[in-house]
């Protein structure tokens, strides 16, 4: 099952709803939630209208996570560009529920940011008693200025927009092995990670598992999982985002989410 938040044609009011195929079908209560879901993991719920998936805005899926975690250095391949030894604990720290936003949303960078950067990023969502309820596409956006400059990486991980997700949420049962999906992120049409989920030094549920050590999660809460390498820091010479450059970032089974910078 995919999940979404979602625009219907000609309203600005969100409804939340699964896709099916070529076509977004609402929950038939129009106030429930994505996060509602989550919570139950109920599958059977009523269903309402139906709308061309072409005809609709797509939101985040849950649009204000209370916890955004992130995992660096978390693909081998990556550790070994940025020349450090692979971690032997995974390495988390905190985006901003203010980072969360569309897939499709223009990335607004801020005026103090020189250096920004793409990390394009398998995202668990959770659900019920801080189990996986599902997977989606993410992109890690980072301040590479600031990140190297700030000891803590708030500022340069956690800014406004710094996380477009989704497209939606698919749900588990529909993932077989989340550690076997291409990934990868062209940036104006040009390829610059391709890589696969195989390579992430510490698993989605290894993952859970260490959060979990220390905080509860919640349902909505998301995991970015890292980034594989071919981020733009690490090219000869380095190419960092520009005003006008559109980022596309796919995972197989899981979608895309495409986003220009401004």
């Amino acid at each position: 099952m995919r999940l979404t938040t979602f625009l219907p044609p000609g309203s600005d009011v969100p409804r939340a709803g699964q896709i099916r195929d070529d076509e977004v079908v609402s929950f038939a209560i129009k106030r429930e939630t994505v996060l509602e879901r989550l919570r139950t993991g109920d599958q059977d719920a009523a269903l309402g209208d139906a709308y061309p998936l072409a005809d609709v805005t797509l939101l985040a899926p849950v649009p204000r996570p209370r916890a955004i975690f992130g995992i660096g250095l978390n693909y081998a391949a990556h550790a070994v560009e940025q020349g450090k030894e692979l971690p032997e604990f995974p390495i988390v720290f905190m985006k901003l529920p203010s980072s969360s936003a569309p897939p499709n949303a223009t990335l607004r960078c801020p005026q103090v940011v020189r250096r920004l950067d793409y990390e394009g990023e398998l995202a668990i969502v959770i659900g019920a008693r801080g189990t996986i309820a599902g997977y989606a596409v993410a992109d890690d956006v980072s301040a590479r200025d600031l990140q190297r400059r700030e000891p803590q990486w708030t500022r340069a991980k956690g800014a406004d927009g710094f996380c477009p997700w989704g497209p939606w949420i698919t749900t588990k049962d529909d993932v077989p092995d989340p550690q076997n999906l291409r990934i990868t992120t062209h940036v104006n049409g040009e390829l610059r990670q391709d890589s696969s989920t195989s390579d992430l030094v510490f698993g989605p549920q290894e993952l859970v598992d260490f959060i979990s050590e220390t905080c509860t999660l919640e349902p909505g809460d998301l995991i970015l999982t890292g980034t594989p390498s071919g981020v733009g820091m690490s090219m000869k010479p380095r190419r960092f985002l520009d005003s006008g450059d559109v980022v596309r970032i796919e995972i197989e089974s899981l979608g895309v989410i495409e986003h220009a910078v401004a």
